[in-house]
């Protein structure tokens, strides 16, 4: 996943398909792709009651944008806007600039959350440039660049003709932290005991991990410490993961560390991991299709179950670690397990909205990725509002 993250990176706009590389499209038709958006996040995106309405949030600004574009890159300009409206880290666009926003959790390395009047680091994440440079959680984002926190997330928002209001808060700031993709970031921290600094950090698609392993383990006396490197969307990871399980000891327990996994994965990968602990077919995730309920009057939910795999079956105790880069299906993974009275521990999770939908707008071929499935734990929790047991 990280890899197809990465890639987008260098892209100016999204794949295209074959029909529209032979007939770049008119100015109408992007015009067209541009204001269909609106009625696209309407018809299905899945968590509308967010917004006052019930409708996606647009401003006169925003509409003003979408009656202007005339090309591609205008189109994807404009797309990216309208989705950062919805001020949800996990809807984003097929496609992006060199200088669009770094994506969170993915490339992000500091959590931050409005508290009063401050804006309070409340997770770091491992490894990290800003880890490493000594920020910690409970410290404060004071600045970005010249301007404070306070005046660059209302900025962030005025651009957009919108307010910054309720989610829109915390939404930016993380957005902003994470900075530009093409560019170092300029922020100024203040610690628990008063002190400033100023420190520039570089961003995460330039300073990110390199190349590792889908899994890693880790020793710590008897327990078997399996750690996820960022790969539930890794092909490899179910092998590795069975070449690890099937050396473990009978009783042994199992710590699977997701803390992680922020750019997600498949259900392939997920339901690998966590068959080896079931002996007959268990319900690890509830999903709920908003879109058809809204075109037909007739709602649709489904439950998902993980199945045995011959031969590899584990009854030691397993250990959940989750965290805020526990995002997407690291966080379905963790409710799965969950279900299947694993021990989840750790901090609140990414609280990635939903089962993400590839969109494609029919003139230009770019992709809207949106939540468009809701997701529930077996209890009916939200998955987006889970907690961890400690």
């Amino acid at each position: 996943m990280r890899a197809l993250l990465t890639l987008l990176v260098v892209l100016t706009c999204a794949a295209l398909p074959a029909r529209a590389q032979q007939a770049e499209p008119t100015p109408e038709a992007f015009r067209a792709d541009a204001l269909s958006i609106e009625g696209l996040i309407n018809s299905q995106y899945a968590y509308l009651d967010r917004f006052p309405g019930g409708a996606m949030p647009i401003s006169p600004v925003l509409r003003a944008e979408a009656e202007a574009v005339s090309d591609r890159r205008s189109l994807l300009r404009y797309a990216e806007r309208a989705v950062a409206a919805l001020a949800d880290h996990h809807a984003i666009t097929g496609g992006s600039f060199n200088d669009s926003w770094g994506l969170v959790p993915s490339y992000s390395d500091l959590w931050i959350e409005p508290e009063g009047d401050l804006w309070r680091i409340t997770a770091v994440r491992q490894g990290s440039p800003a880890e490493v440079a000594g920020v910690r959680p409970g410290d404060t984002l004071v600045a970005v660049g010249d301007t404070s926190t306070a005046e660059a997330v209302a900025a962030f928002w005025t651009e957009l003709g919108l307010e910054p209001t309720g989610d829109r808060a915390g939404y930016a700031a993380r957005v902003l932290a994470a900075g530009r993709r093409d560019r170092p970031r300029d922020l100024t921290i203040r610690d628990a005991a008063g002190a400033e600094r100023r420190l520039t950090f570089p961003n995460l698609y330039e300073a990110g991990p390199g190349e590792r392993p889908p899994i890693s383990t880790l020793p710590s006396g008897e327990a078997l410490i399996i750690r996820f490197n960022d790969s539930l969307g890794d092909s490899d990871t179910v092998a590795a993961f069975d070449a690890i399980m099937t050396a473990a000891q009978p009783d042994q327990t199992v710590v699977l560390d997701l803390r992680d996994t922020a750019s997600g994965g498949n259900t392939v990968v997920a339901r690998g991991i966590m068959g080896w602990f079931v002996d007959e077919a268990r319900p690890y995730q509830i999903h709920r299709l908003p879109a058809e309920e809204r075109e037909t009057g007739v709602p649709r939910q489904w439950v998902e179950q993980v199945l045995p795999r011959p031969g590899k079956r584990h009854h030691g105790p397993v250990v959940v670690r989750v965290g805020r880069w526990t995002g997407s299906m690291g966080e379905g993974l963790a409710i799965g397990l969950d279900s299947l009275d694993a021990l989840v521990v750790g901090e609140p999770m990414a609280g990635l909205l939903g089962a993400i939908h590839d969109h494609r707008l029919s003139n230009s071929g770019l992709v809207i990725k949106l939540p468009t499935e809701r997701l529930y734990a077996v209890d009916g929790t939200p998955r987006e509002a889970f907690v961890p047991a400690r």
